[in-house]
């Protein structure tokens, strides 16, 4: 508010300069003119008045000479240079101060066009200021402004407007409590609570810009963004309406109501066309779900966090995605498809058998129909049927003519058609089954030539639409509905340093992609997934959530699993092709590994003490789990192994491919925020007593006996067995075993 009334301080400071230069009022002509002598009061009728660069007329007047003064009445113009007019139906006129104070149905206009009416006006013909107190209206081309006080500077074209402002534009409706509007260049700006209600949208803000022609704007105040079910803040908010682009700076949070996700970051874009928000900068996403953690002795939702060096967030078509389907186990320890599409599928088998029986009873029921219709014939006309039906029998009719029959039968009445219907019925002794409609394939083209009696005319629309039936060809047959192809769905897309944290998983990958429609995360490139105390890894991994809960996840080729013993000296590891894991309430409960399945497995007694290490090879191993601990393995499809005594362990104790990176497991919800804290280099001890410095001379240590000479470190050489050993493995002419073998020897 301090910089408005500054700002109108400035504009209204000329209003100073002007009332020092009076001027007297000169009148130019008038139709009538009567002189009161006593009071020097001069009335005129239809006067002209000419002050400084204002024309002043009206109907009738009252000029006070002394006091340089007029009363106008009825019809009032006030016209400055043929670029200002103002109407209206009573006007006093000061010519000292050039104060015109107007009453009843004023009306100014100026040549951007701009009209400016209220019921009271104060205007300064000398500062070309006009202000009104009860309510006003600016109509500038398509943009209405309404007000309760108003301000108008005609030389800067700036209107500003103050209680219950409101502006109406043809894209938008604007509600504040304090504005500026410049009538030339339609930029308006905000000083207080705003409102800007779009088609679609609504913008809320507190200090900012926006035009009315080009629709650009600018807000740096308490911005809030909606659009349905979606919101978007940011400290500083840029937006091109008619290319429906955005640009949001610092603190920014979008979020979605409908599909329960939260987006935030300090830099982000919008496309409205898109319905898509790209966000940088400590980006990260936020995804409730229904599994719950204890805090306290209290449970609360265990949220997903997501941070990335880029998201995107987009409302898709439903048609455009690639659904997976959650895996479930069937019998004999199979891994199957996805129990919904199994529910479908059953349902679609259950609604075909219920169509059939539908049309079994409807040719039943025309069945029954017939054979009372029969039943109502006279002896006469059964006689003439029964004669037909034998006749027909004895000559069965051609395919031509059976098709030249379906035609006239298509064409004729009603009752007819029934008792066709009813003859044939009796001839091949089975159900009738009604005739599809539009048999017969219409010419595209109208067709001129005379028919050929011989022929059956081809049926027109008009005389399909007479019959109930329109002609159809199977290019112009119905397409069924799919609601695919106009439903939306919310997809996420995240770029580089992807880091994931839950508090039962938490993962890292270089891109990853997650949408509504099948509730599933899919990581790529190097992707790396945690849960307790195990790391998955491999070429692809999904993990698929139903109900708002994890369900399960998925490691496509290349799996590999670690599961850290408690010295952490001893992974259990599990290698494959594909490795499936089933959770239940938040815990793992199986894992599957298929194709080339490899496990190392430490065994351990009651105690917990260690007594073998069983390493296998098989075509699937399950895992099973219970309270976070490995209760059972089963080798399903063949079973070749070894187990060495704790004592015994062989030298290589790792399958090929072994990775364990706990380092890049993400702890908190911070770490997705602002990423895994950057290592320090330790700090070397200060020393307690600093050593006597004595000037080096160049070749020579520092006591000036020995010659300075480059250190170097001693170089081991390996022995013959070892130099093989290596030599075999870069080649990769024979098998581990047999390398194991040469170590030992």
């Amino acid at each position: 508010m301090k910089k408005l009334r500054f700002f109108l301080i400035i504009l209204l400071f000329p209003s100073i300069l002007f009332a020092q230069q009076r001027t007297k009022i000169i009148l130019q002509s008038s139709s009538l003119m009567d002189v009161d002598t006593k009071t020097n009061i001069t009335k005129l009728k239809n006067p002209v008045f000419l002050h400084d660069n204002a024309l002043l007329s009206s109907d009738s007047a009252n000029f006070f000479t002394e006091r340089n003064y007029v009363e106008f009445f009825s019809n009032v113009h006030i016209n400055q240079g043929d670029t200002l007019h103002v109407y209206s139906d009573f006007l006093n006129y000061d010519g000292n101060t050039k104060n015109a104070h107007l009453t009843g149905k004023v009306r100014l206009e100026d040549k951007t066009p701009t009209t400016l009416t209220t019921n009271l006006l104060d205007y300064n013909t000398g500062t070309k200021i006009g202000q009104y107190y009860d309510g006003g209206k600016i109509v500038n081309k398509d943009v209405i402004l309404t007000s309760k006080r108003g301000w108008y500077f005609a030389n800067t074209k700036d209107a500003f407007f103050r209680y219950n402002v409101v502006t109406v534009t043809p894209q938008s409706t604007i509600k504040t409590d304090t504005m500026r509007y410049n009538t030339f260049s339609n930029w308006t700006y905000f000083y207080g609570p705003t409102n800007i209600k779009g088609k679609d949208d609504n913008m809320y803000t507190e200090n900012g810009a926006y035009n009315t022609a080009s629709e650009n704007a600018y807000f740096g105040k308490k911005n809030l963004y909606t659009q349905g079910s979606k919101s978007l803040k940011g400290d500083s908010l840029y937006y091109d309406g008619k290319k429906g682009y955005g640009k949001a700076v610092k603190n920014i949070i979008f979020m979605d109501t409908q599909d329960k996700t939260l987006l935030r970051g300090q830099l982000g874009e919008y496309y409205k066309a898109d319905e898509r928000v790209v966000v940088t900068k400590n980006a990260y996403f936020a995804m409730g779900t229904k599994d719950s953690i204890t805090v306290g002795q209290k449970k609360i939702p265990d949220s997903l966090f997501l941070g990335a060096d880029t998201l995107e967030t987009q409302r898709v078509l439903l048609k455009s995605l690639k659904v997976l389907n959650r895996p479930i186990v069937q019998k004999n320890n199979q891994v199957g498809a996805d129990e919904e599409k199994e529910k479908a599928e059953k349902e679609k088998e259950k609604a075909e058998a219920r169509k059939q029986l539908a049309e079994e009873a409807k040719i039943k029921k025309t069945t029954t129909v017939e054979t009372s219709s029969i039943k109502k014939l006279s002896k006469k006309e059964k006689k003439i049927v029964e004669q037909k039906a034998k006749d027909l029998k004895d000559n069965p009719p051609t395919q031509q003519q059976i098709d030249r029959q379906k035609f006239v039968s298509d064409s004729i009445r009603t009752d007819s058609l029934k008792a066709d219907s009813l003859l044939r019925k009796i001839v091949v002794n089975k159900p009738v089954i009604p005739l599809k409609k539009d048999t017969i394939k219409v010419n595209k083209k109208p067709n001129t030539k005379v028919a050929d009696k011989n022929k059956p005319a081809v049926s027109t629309p008009a005389t399909k639409a007479k019959l109930g039936t329109t002609p159809s060809t199977k290019k112009d047959s119905v397409v069924a509905f799919n609601p695919a192809d106009t439903v939306r769905t919310r997809a996420i897309r995240a770029y580089h340093n992807v880091r994931v944290f839950k508090t039962n998983m938490q993962a890292k990958a270089d891109s990853l992609f997650y949408t509504a429609a099948d509730s599933t995360l899919r990581w790529y490139k190097n992707p790396m997934l945690w849960s307790e105390g195990t790391q998955q890894t491999g070429d692809t991994i999904h993990v698929f959530f139903k109900n708002d809960k994890i369900h399960s996840f998925q490691v496509i080729q290349n799996g590999f699993i670690v599961n850290v013993e408690t010295d952490s000296t001893k992974f259990n590891q599990v290698k494959g092709k594909l490795i499936t894991g089933f959770f239940s309430n938040g815990n793992v409960r199986d894992v599957y590994v298929d194709g080339n399945a490899e496990s190392i497995y430490y065994n351990r007694d009651d105690k917990g003490v260690y007594q073998n290490m069983s390493q296998s090879v098989s075509g699937r191993i399950r895992f099973k789990f219970d309270d976070k601990e490995l209760t059972d393995i089963t080798y399903v499809k063949g079973d070749e192994g070894v187990t060495h005594p704790i004592d015994k362990l062989p030298k290589e104790t790792l399958l090929t491919g072994f990775i364990w990176k706990p380092e890049l497991r993400p702890t908190s919800k911070a770490d997705i925020i602002k990423g895994l804290p950057l290592k320090k280099a330790p700090v070397k001890p200060k020393a307690t007593t600093k050593p006597k410095i004595t000037p080096a001379v160049k070749g020579k240590d520092p006591s000036g006996i020995k010659p300075i000479l480059p250190t170097k470190k001693a170089e081991v050489k390996p022995t013959v067995k070892e130099e093989k050993t290596t030599d075999l493995l870069k080649k990769e002419i024979i098998p581990r075993q047999k390398i194991d073998t040469l170590k030992k020897n």
